[in-house]
């Protein structure tokens, strides 16, 4: 079920809060580990959302004295926001995590680690600003460039749903889709969505009018850069990943192919994080 939260704690400890045109972020308090490596979570989830999951810890990153930071997206979990889909785009979704990694880490670069569309705002963060970023680690890209226009279609007509029926409507019909087998195989909950209810259909437009850049500006994405696909998702085709290992210029690409392989992320990033 959709949940929308006042509390701004995550545990015991006090969220900092990070001001943004149209919106508050919620973020972990920076970590006096260095260098810090910031989260950047999917579409729909949060810091909560992941930890209910189970899927993604990317808590390994964080040992060994080094920061790990996450931060709910715009409208997801304890951040705020509005209703103007422009919001939700992927460029200004990079702007937000400019604004985190300022906020976190004002004397140096850091680490990001992205999944879906944190991979999104991963890639135009690092266009914008190259010298805020140290390595790059992006997990499940979506949809991009030939394999998006379907998926675009889908986000509008969810938007509609919403709009019309509201939330539970909406991820009525998303749990009547068929599972790709990886996330079958990984016993994932239920979809849910840990965004705030009246920016939802905003969130699907954003997402609609959204797309990663093109490949000929990620050849001046020169940051390390570790690929981790899984396949059998169409919401995620390996194919992204495989046209970002071919444009970006330092990029490692890791497909999963079992449970395993996807629960081992997590060491997978902080080996690759701690590489020279």
């Amino acid at each position: 079920m959709h949940r929308s939260f006042a509390s701004v704690m995550i545990g015991s400890v006090p969220d900092l809060e990070i001001t943004r045109p149209g919106a508050v972020l919620a973020c972990d308090p920076p970590s006096a580990g260095t260098p810090i490596t910031v989260v950047a979570h999917g579409m729909s989830s949060s810091r909560e959302a992941m930890d209910g999951d189970g899927v993604f810890d990317w808590s390994p990153v964080g040992e060994d004295g080094r920061g790990l930071v996450r931060y709910d997206a715009r409208g997801h979990g304890r951040s705020t926001g509005g209703t103007d889909p422009v919001d939700f785009t992927w460029t200004w979704l990079a702007e937000d995590l400019l604004a985190v990694i300022e906020t976190v880490s004002p004397d140096g670069p850091v680490d990001v680690i992205g999944m879906s569309m944190g991979t999104a705002s991963a890639l135009y963060a690092a266009l914008r600003a190259p010298d805020r970023i140290r390595r790059l680690v992006l997990a499940i890209p979506p949809t991009a460039w030939d394999t998006r226009a379907s998926h675009v279609a889908g986000y509008r007509d969810g938007a509609d749903i919403v709009d019309e029926a509201g939330i539970d409507a909406f991820l009525a019909a998303a749990a009547e889709q068929p599972q790709p087998p990886i996330l079958e195989t990984l016993q994932r909950r239920p979809y849910t969505a840990d965004v705030r209810a009246e920016c939802f259909a905003a969130l699907l437009r954003g997402a609609a009018d959204s797309d990663l850049p093109d490949p000929a500006e990620l050849t001046r994405v020169t940051h390390p850069t570790l690929l981790l696909p899984w396949d059998t998702d169409p919401g995620h085709p390996v194919s992204t990943a495989e046209r970002l290992a071919d444009a970006l210029p330092n990029a490692t690409l890791q497909i999963a192919r079992t449970p395993d392989e996807v629960r081992g992320w997590g060491r997978d990033a902080a080996r690759f994080l701690t590489q020279a």
